[in-house]
């Protein structure tokens, strides 16, 4: 369900939970985003990197008295306990895309609870980082990814997916693939550029180097 937008931006925009966040890692998303929204807890790790949200949104069980108080003029109490603060946030900041940071690498019920999001809502282009990974839907159809080769390509479903790929050292064609069932963990990128084509929430997870190449080739299929 959408609800009007607190935040509305023609560029992107970076949330930022709670879990573990490098602060090395605010320095490779910020060229990408116009801004940052605290996601309850998330608050605290901009508090802590001197950084001023646009918003802080959740039911902010979890936003520590210090701030609260800096924060004050942009917390959005958001009580409901029928979604999580990902959720609550994701449904209302509207941008072409979302840098997700601080969502990975803490308790992994909160981990899960994203992917599952991000199944339920693939019209929402969400780039999930952290200090070792981008992990994002691939676009329905056909797309392209230039990567140098021998980069990770790790390939897994959300639910019920057809999906192919080419140009990696394992290809595969038209694999049904299922959360339980089949998967292409750890693949890898072979010269030329690596295709792949999905019906269904399929999750591409690449090194965070390749952030750059993740995002075009998520926004755009090929």
């Amino acid at each position: 369900m959408m609800h009007p937008s607190i935040v509305s931006s023609t560029s992107a925009i970076c949330l930022v939970g709670g879990a573990p966040v490098a602060d090395a890692v605010f320095a490779v998303v910020s060229p990408y985003v116009a801004g940052f929204v605290g996601v309850d807890g998330g608050a605290d790790h901009l508090l802590a990197g001197g950084i001023a949200p646009m918003a802080v949104i959740g039911d902010l069980d979890s936003v520590s008295a210090q701030a609260r108080a800096a924060f004050a003029g942009c917390l959005w109490h958001i009580p409901e306990q029928d979604t999580t603060d990902f959720e609550k946030a994701l449904t209302r900041v509207t941008a072409p895309f979302v840098i997700a940071l601080g969502f990975t690498g803490g308790r992994m019920d909160h981990a899960l609870s994203v992917l599952n999001v991000m199944a339920r809502m693939p019209d929402r282009r969400v780039f999930l980082v952290d200090a070792d990974d981008v992990s994002y839907l691939a676009p329905q159809g056909k797309s392209m990814l230039d990567l140098p080769a021998g980069t990770r390509v790790s390939l897994m479903p959300l639910g019920d997916v057809r999906a192919s790929a080419a140009g990696v050292a394992w290809p595969f064609s038209d694999w049904a693939l299922h959360p339980v069932g089949r998967n292409s963990a750890s693949n890898m990128a072979a010269e030329g550029g690596v295709q792949i084509t999905a019906q269904g929430p399929l999750l591409v997870t690449l090194p965070l180097a390749c952030l750059a190449a993740a995002i075009t080739s998520g926004m755009r299929a090929g």
